[in-house]
Protein backbone atom coordinates (compact mmCIF):
# COMPACT_ATOMS: atom_id res chain seq x y z
CA UNK A 1 0.00 0.00 0.00
CA UNK A 2 2.78 2.30 1.15
CA UNK A 3 4.70 2.05 -2.30
CA UNK A 4 1.45 2.47 -4.42
CA UNK A 5 0.79 5.87 -2.59
CA UNK A 6 4.57 7.06 -3.06
CA UNK A 7 4.17 5.67 -6.82
CA UNK A 8 1.00 7.92 -6.99
CA UNK A 9 3.20 10.78 -5.19
CA UNK A 10 6.01 10.80 -7.60
CA UNK A 11 3.85 10.49 -10.79
CA UNK A 12 1.51 13.27 -9.13
CA UNK A 13 4.74 15.31 -8.69
CA UNK A 14 6.50 14.77 -12.04
CA UNK A 15 2.99 15.60 -13.71
CA UNK A 16 3.46 18.86 -11.85
CA UNK A 17 6.61 19.71 -12.64
CA UNK A 18 6.08 18.93 -16.59
CA UNK A 19 3.03 21.94 -15.74
CA UNK A 20 5.67 24.14 -14.32
CA UNK A 21 8.23 23.97 -17.21
CA UNK A 22 5.09 24.44 -19.77
CA UNK A 23 4.03 27.02 -17.42
CA UNK A 24 7.20 29.00 -17.89
CA UNK A 25 6.81 28.24 -21.63
CA UNK A 26 3.43 29.84 -22.07
CA UNK A 27 4.17 32.99 -19.97
CA UNK A 28 7.02 33.54 -22.13
CA UNK A 29 4.67 32.92 -25.15
CA UNK A 30 1.87 35.64 -23.46
CA UNK A 31 4.75 38.47 -22.47
CA UNK A 32 6.08 38.06 -25.95
CA UNK A 33 3.07 38.58 -27.43
CA UNK A 34 2.31 41.37 -25.64
CA UNK A 35 5.74 43.27 -25.97
CA UNK A 36 6.36 42.71 -30.06
CA UNK A 37 2.77 42.62 -31.98
CA UNK A 38 1.23 45.05 -29.03
CA UNK A 39 3.76 46.93 -27.63
CA UNK A 40 5.65 47.40 -30.88
CA UNK A 41 9.26 46.07 -29.11
CA UNK A 42 11.78 44.68 -31.25
CA UNK A 43 13.74 42.17 -29.34
CA UNK A 44 16.99 41.70 -30.90
CA UNK A 45 20.99 41.00 -29.66
CA UNK A 46 24.23 41.57 -31.21
CA UNK A 47 26.80 39.35 -29.90
CA UNK A 48 30.59 40.89 -30.72
CA UNK A 49 30.46 41.66 -34.13
CA UNK A 50 28.08 40.19 -35.39
CA UNK A 51 24.98 41.40 -37.26
CA UNK A 52 21.42 41.89 -34.86
CA UNK A 53 19.53 39.19 -34.72
CA UNK A 54 15.57 39.45 -33.41
CA UNK A 55 14.22 37.23 -31.07
CA UNK A 56 11.37 35.31 -32.61
CA UNK A 57 8.00 33.91 -30.40
CA UNK A 58 9.31 30.43 -30.48
CA UNK A 59 12.96 30.71 -29.13
CA UNK A 60 11.20 32.62 -26.22
CA UNK A 61 9.38 29.38 -25.75
CA UNK A 62 12.16 27.29 -26.72
CA UNK A 63 14.52 28.30 -24.60
CA UNK A 64 11.50 29.17 -21.46
CA UNK A 65 11.08 25.43 -22.12
CA UNK A 66 14.58 24.51 -21.80
CA UNK A 67 14.93 26.47 -18.49
CA UNK A 68 12.43 24.86 -16.72
CA UNK A 69 13.48 21.94 -17.52
CA UNK A 70 16.93 22.18 -16.64
CA UNK A 71 15.30 23.87 -13.24
CA UNK A 72 13.55 20.03 -12.77
CA UNK A 73 16.78 18.35 -13.51
CA UNK A 74 18.77 20.31 -10.86
CA UNK A 75 15.65 20.32 -8.71
CA UNK A 76 15.84 16.57 -8.57
CA UNK A 77 19.52 16.31 -7.96
CA UNK A 78 18.89 18.51 -5.18
CA UNK A 79 16.43 16.28 -3.38
CA UNK A 80 18.93 13.70 -3.20
CA UNK A 81 21.55 15.70 -1.84
CA UNK A 82 20.43 18.93 -0.10
CA UNK A 83 19.69 18.90 3.57
CA UNK A 84 17.03 21.71 2.35
CA UNK A 85 16.14 21.19 -1.27
CA UNK A 86 13.52 23.72 -1.50
CA UNK A 87 15.36 26.34 -0.13
CA UNK A 88 18.87 25.88 -1.63
CA UNK A 89 16.97 25.23 -5.44
CA UNK A 90 15.10 28.33 -4.42
CA UNK A 91 18.49 30.02 -3.65
CA UNK A 92 19.94 28.56 -6.97
CA UNK A 93 17.26 29.13 -9.10
CA UNK A 94 16.79 33.01 -7.79
CA UNK A 95 20.66 33.17 -7.95
CA UNK A 96 20.80 32.06 -12.08
CA UNK A 97 17.40 34.44 -12.63
CA UNK A 98 20.02 37.40 -11.79
CA UNK A 99 23.31 36.23 -13.51
CA UNK A 100 20.67 35.33 -16.82
CA UNK A 101 19.84 39.27 -16.17
CA UNK A 102 23.16 40.10 -17.64
CA UNK A 103 22.88 38.65 -21.05
CA UNK A 104 19.65 41.85 -21.94
CA UNK A 105 22.22 44.26 -20.33
CA UNK A 106 25.37 43.29 -22.23
CA UNK A 107 23.48 41.96 -26.01
CA UNK A 108 20.10 44.14 -26.73
CA UNK A 109 20.66 46.46 -29.09
CA UNK A 110 18.00 48.93 -27.77
CA UNK A 111 16.89 49.72 -24.37
CA UNK A 112 13.62 49.11 -25.44
CA UNK A 113 14.87 45.80 -26.37
CA UNK A 114 16.88 45.16 -23.41
CA UNK A 115 13.51 45.86 -20.76
CA UNK A 116 11.43 43.50 -22.77
CA UNK A 117 13.86 40.75 -22.31
CA UNK A 118 14.56 41.58 -18.61
CA UNK A 119 10.69 41.74 -18.21
CA UNK A 120 10.58 38.38 -20.20
CA UNK A 121 13.21 37.02 -17.64
CA UNK A 122 11.68 37.90 -14.71
CA UNK A 123 8.10 36.79 -16.01
CA UNK A 124 9.20 33.25 -16.43
CA UNK A 125 11.06 33.46 -13.31
CA UNK A 126 8.06 34.79 -11.85
CA UNK A 127 5.86 32.09 -12.93
CA UNK A 128 8.65 28.86 -12.69
CA UNK A 129 10.51 29.42 -9.40
CA UNK A 130 7.75 29.41 -6.83
CA UNK A 131 5.59 26.98 -8.64
CA UNK A 132 8.79 24.16 -9.15
CA UNK A 133 10.18 25.19 -5.51
CA UNK A 134 5.92 23.53 -4.22
CA UNK A 135 6.76 21.00 -5.81
CA UNK A 136 9.94 20.03 -3.75
CA UNK A 137 9.87 17.12 -1.07
CA UNK A 138 11.54 17.21 1.60
CA UNK A 139 15.10 15.04 2.02
CA UNK A 140 13.99 11.78 4.28
CA UNK A 141 15.47 11.84 7.42
CA UNK A 142 18.66 9.79 8.35
CA UNK A 143 17.69 7.20 11.22
CA UNK A 144 20.28 7.28 13.89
Amino acid sequence: MLAATATVRDASRSRARALCAAGGAAVAAIAWSIEVPLLGIKLAVRFGGMHPQTIAAGQVVGIALAAGLLGWLVLAGLERRATRPRATWTGTALLVLVVSLALPLAAATTTSAAVGLIVLHLCVGAAVIPAMAGTARPRPRSRA
